[in-house]
């Protein structure tokens, strides 16, 4: 029964039903690949390198920002609102008014210490002080 024939259909119409290709699959991270190597040539154009090389520090810290940042960025220079290079004070006054539109988190850390028996205040009795 093992027909290598038979395999072969079965493989691919299981590819087919699960929907991954793997020539599709290859195709699409080809042009996301091509996306973001234009994106990154259109930000290399667009901002000096201190300002990328803040940018790339935000991407590290906060990647859902920065990519927010970098699509902003495009956006503004594909409408003309950008003449020439951005600088880094740029970047940062951009950064602060996107700070400023964004809704702050309010999450809090709180810390809840216990007392435990012996507290480190009692230790000054120990020593006759």
């Amino acid at each position: 029964m093992d027909d290598p024939e038979l395999d072969a259909i079965r493989q691919q119409r299981l590819q087919q039903m699960q929907g991954s290709n793997p020539e599709q699959q290859k195709a699409q991270q080809e042009q996301r690949q091509a996306q973001e190597d234009m994106k990154n040539s259109m930000l290399v154009q667009l901002l000096d390198q201190d300002a990328r090389a803040r940018l790339n520090t935000l991407k590290l810290s906060k990647p859902e920002k920065a990519q927010m940042v970098e699509g902003m960025i495009i956006r503004m220079a594909q409408m003309g609102q950008i003449g020439g290079r951005l600088d880094d004070a740029s970047l940062v006054k951009l950064l602060e008014s996107l700070n400023q539109q964004m809704p702050r988190s309010n999450s809090t850390v709180k810390f809840d210490r216990r007392r435990a028996a012996m507290d480190s205040d009692d230790d000054d009795d120990d020593y006759g002080i």
